[in-house]
């Protein structure tokens, strides 16, 4: 009985979420074939593209990047998508279907970390400044704690508490479109100093500090940036 209700309150939750989408969208796409008819399919050269390992060419890729997006999901399909960053080849690679991505300190959510105790399965996309292609990598995800791996990756004589290791299933090179577009690194295209948001106000309104200057929380960011980075 327990089963049945919490799966009858799953379908309820699902549907009043999708007539929710339907209320704002009017025009929803509901199947593959509606989708293929519309788009199209994608060229034999873009399907030959996906290899099922790391080769030289993804290795050179992961070495020159500094920085990577990591999603995950939980058990019940909730998405999240988290950044890591780090000096170029901060990712260690074991060989050519396994590497780690060593988990520094942050704000200890844990939010991709719980995601991958309950689903590992786990999209990364690997950036390299000025470079408009990206490396997709899709796989599995564990965490570890083994020392020898771990040491490896150890910065300021500090190793990280953790890491999380990638069994390669897939990846491949993903085109530079959205780059040329965005502008992304593009300095002439880049806002003015002056005209970016302003974190710590974003962050006194959303967390409701109103007695709290603006002031104080750059300080405390600029203090966390500088200290505890590792």
């Amino acid at each position: 009985m327990v089963s049945w209700s919490i799966q009858h309150r799953k379908s309820l939750d699902k549907e009043k979420e999708e007539n929710g989408l339907n209320q704002v969208f009017k025009n929803v796409i509901t199947s593959e074939e509606e989708l293929r008819a519309l788009a199209g399919y994608p060229s034999e050269g873009v399907k030959k593209k996906v290899i099922p390992a790391l080769d030289s060419h993804c290795r050179d890729f992961m070495a020159k990047s500094p920085f990577l997006t990591l999603a995950t999901a939980d058990s019940n399909g909730a998405c999240d998508v988290s950044p890591r960053g780090d000096a170029p080849g901060f990712v260690h690679i074991i060989d050519d279907h396994h590497f780690v991505i060593p988990e520094r300190p942050g704000n200890r959510r844990m939010d991709s970390i719980t995601n991958i105790l309950a689903n590992p399965q786990v999209g990364i996309l690997f950036f390299i400044p000025r470079l408009g292609e990206t490396l997709r990598v899709n796989g599995k995800a564990v965490l570890i704690t083994d020392d020898d791996l771990l040491e490896k990756m150890q910065v300021q004589g500090k190793k990280p508490v953790l890491g999380i290791g990638i069994q390669v299933e897939e990846c491949f090179i993903h085109c530079a479109k959205a780059f040329i577009r965005s502008g992304l690194w593009n300095p002439d295209s880049w806002s003015e100093k002056e005209l970016l948001p302003s974190v710590a106000r974003i962050l006194k309104d959303h967390i409701h500090l109103p007695d709290v200057e603006v002031e104080v929380i750059e300080e405390d960011l600029k203090a966390s940036y500088e200290k505890h980075l590792y």
